[in-house]
């Protein structure tokens, strides 16, 4: 593969991710738990680490968090 090709290649690679901040992880993840994506939500809390403390705090459910309790962060 010429060099061309190789750095459209990366490039597309590289634009497919998108950058979000912990705080917008967070806020995701309540909307995702309000509205039952739990895989996605499940995908943010693992990734980001995210404790119960830190959703409640943003306006997340009790009853989704304690669903969502086996992945959730101690402390």
């Amino acid at each position: 593969m010429g060099k061309s090709k190789t750095r459209i290649f990366r490039k597309g690679i590289n634009d497919q991710i998108p950058r979000i901040s912990r705080a917008d992880a967070i806020s995701e993840t309540v909307k995702h738990l309000e509205t039952k994506k739990l895989s996605e939500a499940k995908n943010l809390i693992t990734m980001f680490g995210l404790s119960a403390e830190e959703i409640l705090e943003a306006g997340g459910s009790y009853e989704a968090v304690v669903a969502m309790k086996s992945i959730l962060k101690n402390g």
